[in-house]
């Protein structure tokens, strides 16, 4: 793989004040962003618009979005799968999605060091991490999701695990600022690694999809010898040359927000020309708002699906940070373990 690094990578100054600008041209008046104008929103997403917020610079948009959050949060330290209106739209929990705070709230603070925000969402942020250990099995794999009913689906995913121990590893920094020592974070954590290192059969069977390629990679949760050889033995099967990653590996487009994460992967090994040379792909779908199309069709060249999503450019702001040395990215995904990062 190529590791050198060109001149100019990511976007411009002004490129990322319009991405970001356009997000927060989304955002409700409660701090929520959806998906799109009139479209529902859910927490994962929600996060990860917010830390394309920080990214560009909106540091204030990302901590009422942080605060929306804070004041939706359910006792058990859920939220549910989706809301539309500040109304729940889908009952059920989708556990990975609660976790994702402890990453954003963590990104947010690396961004502003702002340790007045970083306490007040502590009891959220903990709260949460609370509710996904709470539905952790045996075998270190963590729950999918909660159906509407209540009743715990047994099952785990490996994309959304590998999410999961970023979430906790945030949340173990964050607890290391605050001084607060949360042993049972940590004894969980290296429960969730050693399933996804070591217990792949324990996972739903989703090799068709990127996430489940390059997630353990994205997330540290692998060796740099073990994060080279997945990367490599993946690459001919989801990357299309020229324009970006597929989300499934038999379906005929890419997406903008797997092409930017595997962005982000790539500068964990140090893949700095090979990581540009793939965020370059995405300008095909920028558009003049600084939005972007959600994917394109591989053959036609058309957007599909046909959305600009607020998550989709926020991974794409993401990922123009790690390639141009933003310190608060590349310390929320440099290491095996956030809580190791000051």
């Amino acid at each position: 793989m190529i590791s050198s690094l060109p001149e100019d990578v990511g976007l411009t100054t002004a490129e990322a004040g319009e991405s970001a600008a356009w997000i927060a041209g989304l955002q409700t008046d409660s701090g929520a962003i959806p998906w799109e104008a009139s479209r529902h929103v859910d927490t994962w997403n929600h996060v990860e618009a917010a830390m394309g917020l920080d990214a560009g610079g909106l540091h204030d948009a990302a901590a009422r979005a942080y605060e929306w959050l804070r004041t939706s949060q359910r006792r058990d330290g859920s939220w549910f799968a989706g809301y539309r209106g500040g109304n729940a739209c889908d009952r059920s929990v989708d556990v990975n999605f609660c976790g994702y705070v402890a990453a954003g709230v963590w990104h947010h603070y690396l961004s502003t060091r702002d340790c007045d925000f970083l306490s007040r969402l502590w009891p959220c942020v903990e709260a949460a991490v609370g509710f996904v250990l709470s539905q952790q099995a045996a075998d270190g794999t963590v729950n999918w999701a909660i159906d509407r009913k209540g009743t715990p689906w047994p099952q785990a995913l490996l994309s959304s695990c590998s999410s999961i121990f970023m979430s906790i590893g945030s949340a173990l920094a964050i607890s290391s600022v605050l001084g607060r020592e949360r042993l049972a974070w940590e004894s969980g954590l290296r429960k969730l690694g050693q399933a996804i290192r070591e217990r792949p059969d324990n996972f739903l069977p989703k090799e068709r999809y990127s996430m489940d390629w390059y997630y353990p990679v994205l997330v540290g949760a692998l060796d740099a010898k073990e994060s080279q050889g997945r990367i490599e033995s993946g690459w001919d099967t989801f990357v299309v040359e020229g324009l970006g990653v597929r989300c499934v590996a038999d379906r005929p487009w890419v997406t903008v927000a797997e092409t930017c994460e595997l962005v982000i992967a790539l500068t964990t090994l140090g893949w700095h020309g090979e990581a540009a040379r793939l965020f370059e792909w995405t300008r095909e779908l920028r558009c003049p708002s600084g939005a972007y199309w959600t994917g394109v069709t591989i053959e036609e060249r058309t957007p599909w699906p046909v959305e600009k999503t607020t998550w989709t450019a926020g991974a794409v702001l993401l990922a123009s940070g790690a390639l141009s040395g933003d310190s608060a990215v590349a310390a929320l995904f440099r290491s095996r373990n956030p809580a190791q990062d000051p």
